[in-house]
């Protein structure tokens, strides 16, 4: 175990840095993360909560995930780290705004998984796995989530990185693994949403990963 937060009060994450105007509270023991800004405000209302391990290149990242308000989207921000590998709290300020974070003074994989912004998103449920510096879509697949109506969850998700193979898991189904050529070196990683979503967080576990690299799982 390389890292071990339970989200449950405020208390563990005094450490966490947020970038935009977000709010955070923990009305069933677990973090709830929203906008403080309507969704009118577009890019401008959008938020990051980043954590506080600064990550090697290998590791298995879990943690628990409740859609509690659509529309919006949740995204995991991983190995994000300087274009010059400095950390990226040494960097210009950020405040929410997407194209700060593919089109900026940083390098990062984005792993959106609960799509939910737009007509198009709603109608056909994809998972997307986008590279920067950037806006590539390196890899995508299904996203088996439901709606934040019918949600129950906790719905538990899996991301692991070993040797540039990056693999991703929903409640225990793949949706997409990808080989990187050129795979980043490691760095820190954040949840951003999207306004006006709500999401819930809880029990985030980083470990070495337990994989060989590219075994295991297809390739898509």
């Amino acid at each position: 175990m390389l890292y071990h937060n339970s989200l449950s009060t405020a208390a563990d994450i005094a450490d966490f840095r947020m970038e935009g105007d977000g709010a955070v509270s923990f009305p069933q023991g677990r973090l709830r993360l929203e906008s403080r800004r309507p969704p009118e405000d577009g890019q401008d209302a959008n938020i990051v909560l980043w954590c506080p391990p600064d990550l090697g290149p290998d590791f298995t990242a879990t943690w628990d995930f409740w859609p509690v308000r659509e529309p919006g989207l949740a995204i995991l921000f991983f190995h994000a780290r300087g274009r010059n590998g400095e950390d990226i709290f040494e960097l210009a300020p950020r405040t929410g705004p997407y194209e700060q974070y593919h089109h900026g003074d940083l390098n990062a994989y984005h792993v959106s998984y609960f799509r939910r912004m737009w007509p198009s998103e709603r109608r056909l449920h994809t998972c997307n796995l986008r590279k920067s510096y950037g806006f590539h879509l390196v890899a995508q697949g299904p996203d088996p989530l439901p709606a934040a109506l019918d949600a129950q969850g906790p719905y538990r998700m899996r991301l692991t990185v070993h040797g540039g193979v990056i693999s991703f898991e929903v409640a225990g189904l793949l949706t997409f693994s990808w080989t990187d050529p050129e795979p980043l070196p490691g760095g820190r990683i954040g949840f951003r949403q999207m306004a006006p979503m709500i999401g819930e967080y809880a029990n985030l576990a980083i470990e070495a990963p337990d994989l060989p690299a590219g075994k295991g799982f297809p390739e898509r």
